[in-house]
């Protein structure tokens, strides 16, 4: 039992990462490195994709703003010829009423 113990620790000494050679540790750093590049990148990626995205979010919405103002000035328009159709009529009404008010005093005074 004493012999299977003394194996299983030298393997496992042996294998300890501590006791690599500078090779097997090289190359982990490599990787790590090789990671922490890579998340850069890939956050640099996204940071450049909000950034066309936010630019055309500023495009869409001067587009929106721009109809927006068309729309307005195309809805006062037709606020105005209503309103203009509105007091002519108003007018005319107001003419015929006084007509048929005058017509109907010189009917009942004969004059």
């Amino acid at each position: 039992m004493r012999i299977i113990m003394i194996a299983v620790t030298l393997m496992l000494w042996l294998a300890a990462p501590c006791w690599a050679d500078n090779g097997f540790k090289e190359g982990a750093k490599e990787i790590g490195q090789g990671f922490k590049e890579g998340s850069k990148k890939v956050g640099e990626g996204f940071k450049e994709l909000g950034k066309e995205v936010k630019e055309s979010g500023k495009e869409v919405g001067q587009g929106f703003k721009k109809a927006e103002q068309e729309v307005g000035k195309e809805a006062k328009k037709t606020g105005r010829t209503i309103g203009e159709w509105f007091r002519e009529a108003g007018e005319r009404t107001g003419n015929a009423l006084k007509e048929w008010g005058r017509n109907i005093r010189t009917f009942v005074t004969g004059k």
